[in-house]
């Protein structure tokens, strides 16, 4: 035993040059433990490099170990929320602690407007470290207080103006921290045909699920839906009824009331809100899919089991839904009794905007043999669906983009060239490229490609244009030869950046 005692203590020797084999340290430090004022760890001291000044009393894994630790916790909540999907839990708040803030705040966005106080990603990031564990106790005593959003409106294509409410850095990390949170807890909940803001599914998911439902379903009528002002007349208690079924803890209940109740400030006053939640906060989108799941989608399956007798498909976007039938008399009475449901929340269907069109496969042929025109379109996303034509003269559907949104982001794009005129063109070239890149990146689906390439063309004229008014002399000399080279060196020419919808749809479901 002796002999094994030693053979351990010179092992520890051997890890720490600094001890003695008596037990005591040659510089007064006890054995095991690294200087208080550590700019230079004892091991590096004796091998003579440079120390590391983080070294010394900072541990290089924290950040992977809390990582680490919080993804646990939250597959743990994931676990139960699935294994009980009427289960209530009464202990979330404890989650929200320095690590799960920490990975919410870096997984906002970096490039995002300032809230009300003034402080950016940037700016608050400097003060993260020593903010987190204050912002920690403010929360678990219950002295946490939101700041109100920072009112700013969004022009739309009808000339109207959507509010949005700009949040500040703390509240938009807490707030993401609390959707990752409740995320586990509701989205086993949610239905297959909803695709806004969940994790894994995306904006063209939705649009391939709703291309293949009109293609491979016998879809003649489609009901274009949209609720008015839905984020603006959102009800609150009918809100927190539905997230009291999930959620019994009080204080995470409390923080999210707060949130709704905080309002917003517009011209320097103040504005409480009694009914709506902010567009454009973080947690805005989740509360939406909480709500629209238990009063819409719920509905939406309950009525398919008991009244259709043809196909129908469902397909929603948080707030904006599309929904296919077989058979007109159907989609009119689903049409009637969704309107009177979102009526007990509340809630009203959009008169100028909620259609009932024909279209589908059989479209075309039924509205000839009536003496009437080609089908109606609708829009879903950014792009106008319409009934087209294979070469072989099958029925495909296509998607372009919608023409008023191309409209108004080249008139954004003329306006900005006309600030950038006298910038180098190097400059302006790789800021063109990076807005083609996004447009391309969103818009380049199959048989979209040639309003791709017409958007190309018209940003390649704006910036001639823009060239040649820069000087008398630029007029002659910038030729379209000339501006052709400098087009093909800076812009990215366009190119399909998605897989066929069937494709894709098949990849991800594969029942």
């Amino acid at each position: 035993m002796r002999n094994h005692k030693q053979t351990v203590q010179g092992k520890a020797n051997r890890r720490n040059p600094c001890v003695g084999t008596t037990g005591e340290s040659d510089g007064d430090i006890e054995p095991g433990k690294l200087a208080n004022k550590g700019e230079q760890p004892p091991a590096e001291s004796m091998e003579g490099r440079e120390p590391t000044k983080r070294n010394s009393q900072k541990e290089a894994t924290r950040r992977v170990q809390d990582r680490e630790s919080v993804s646990n916790r939250l597959e743990r909540v994931r676990q139960r929320a699935e294994a009980d999907r009427k289960e209530a839990f009464v202990n979330l708040f404890s989650l929200l602690k320095v690590p799960l803030l920490r990975e919410a705040f870096y997984s906002l966005k970096r490039s995002a407007s300032a809230g009300l106080d003034g402080v950016g990603w940037y700016e608050y990031e400097r003060q993260l470290e020593a903010r987190l564990p204050e912002l920690q106790d403010e929360l678990h005593k219950g002295s946490y207080r939101a700041i109100p959003a920072k009112r700013t409106y969004l022009e739309k294509p009808d000339g109207r103006k959507r509010p949005l409410g700009v949040q500040a850095v703390e509240d938009k990390m807490v707030q993401m921290a609390c959707v990752m949170i409740l995320n586990e807890v509701f989205e086993p909940t949610f239905k297959g045909f909803s695709y806004g803001s969940r994790p894994g599914r995306g904006v063209h998911d939705a649009l391939d699920a709703l291309h293949e439902g009109i293609c491979r379903r016998r879809i003649n009528w489609i009901i274009d839906c949209d609720i008015e002002g839905f984020f603006d007349h959102l009800p609150h208690e009918k809100l927190m009824e539905i997230i009291a079924k999930r959620v019994a803890d009080p204080r995470m209940l409390r923080l999210l009331r707060k949130w709704l109740r905080v309002g917003w400030v517009e011209e320097g006053k103040r504005h409480p809100a009694t009914v709506g939640t902010p567009q454009g906060s973080v947690i805005s989108p989740l509360l939406a899919n909480i709500f629209l799941n238990e009063v819409m989608d719920g509905w939406v399956l309950a009525w398919r089991k008991q009244k259709d007798r043809g196909d129908v498909i469902a397909i929603r976007y948080v707030d904006d839904a599309v929904f296919g039938f077989q058979y007109e008399s159907e989609a009119r009475e689903f049409l009637g009794g969704l309107r009177k449901r979102l009526q007990e929340y509340g809630l009203n269907l959009h008169d100028g905007k909620t259609r009932l069109i024909e279209f589908g496969r059989f479209a075309s042929l039924n509205r000839k043999d009536r003496g009437e025109g080609k089908p109606e379109t609708f829009d879903f996303l950014g792009f106008t669906h319409l009934c087209g034509k294979t070469r072989t003269g099958k029925f495909k559907l296509q998607r372009i983009t919608v023409a008023k949104r191309m409209t108004r982001k080249l008139a954004e794009l003329k306006e900005e060239l006309r600030k950038r005129m006298h910038d180098p063109l190097g400059k302006t070239g790789r800021w063109l490229a990076s807005v083609i890149r996004g447009v391309v990146r969103y818009f380049a689906v199959p048989g979209n490609l040639k309003s791709m390439r017409a958007f190309y063309t018209a940003i390649g004229r704006m910036w001639l244009k823009s060239i040649r008014r820069r000087s008398q002399k630029a007029r002659t000399r910038w030729t379209w030869e000339r501006f052709y080279r400098l087009q093909t060196h800076w812009l990215p020419r366009p190119r399909l950046s998605h897989p066929y919808p069937n494709q894709r749809f098949d990849a991800k479901y594969s029942r």
